[in-house]
């Protein structure tokens, strides 16, 4: 034990000791649910460049390798002066772990799907304004992951108002709204099962 203690007191793991505790006092408090695993990420699920891991997870790994590394090359490496290539060989290898992790990440995890307004387009909605006209109306639509959102709609038919179902058939970007037309409930693929 007190080889141990040595080594993980000794330079340059010592460096990598320190970070290893906060590390893992972080994780601790995303296990306790204290705060989220992307807390440092920048908000909103931004994982840039990180083909969609949460940056603390990338800068944890990286922080276990490197302590590992330190930690080996300070038990294995009996010279001294041999030590200085401990720290610029644990970078590295943290490096590296972190690039393989992102290329496995980019391999084995699907793409992530951005939604867009063109994903509305073959659902049905609901009406929520007293009418529907060709230029007036607004209407509730639920996504695929059960989030609903309130879209601006126009028909050039009449019977929509608030209350009632319609199709959302095409998407208009010059004016930013949805067209729909008319629709009955039971013919809805994306209706949950009762």
């Amino acid at each position: 034990m007190a080889g141990f203690l040595r080594a993980a007191l000794g330079f340059p793991t010592v460096l990598f000791s320190f970070a290893l505790l906060v590390v893992a006092g972080y994780w601790l408090v995303v296990l306790l649910g204290g705060i989220g695993v992307d807390a440092f990420d920048g908000g909103d699920g931004v994982h840039a460049g990180t083909a969609g891991i949460p940056v603390t997870a990338m800068v944890s790994t990286g922080i276990v390798i490197a302590w590992f590394v330190a930690l080996a090359g300070d038990a294995l490496i009996v010279h001294r002066w041999l030590r200085v290539a401990v720290l610029p060989a644990a970078l590295g290898a943290a490096w590296v772990g972190i690039r393989v992790q992102r290329r496995l990440a980019h391999r084995l995890l699907p793409p992530e799907r951005v939604p867009s307004r063109e994903h509305f387009v073959g659902r049905v909605c609901v009406i929520r304004t007293s009418r529907v006209s060709a230029d007036f109306g607004q209407a509730e639509v639920t996504s695929d992951d059960g989030s609903t959102a309130t879209v601006q709609v126009r028909t050039h038919e009449a019977g929509l108002v608030s209350g009632s179902h319609a199709l959302i058939f095409d998407y208009d970007a010059d004016g930013e709204f949805f067209r729909v037309a008319p629709f009955d409930i039971a013919l809805d693929p994306h209706r949950p099962a009762v």
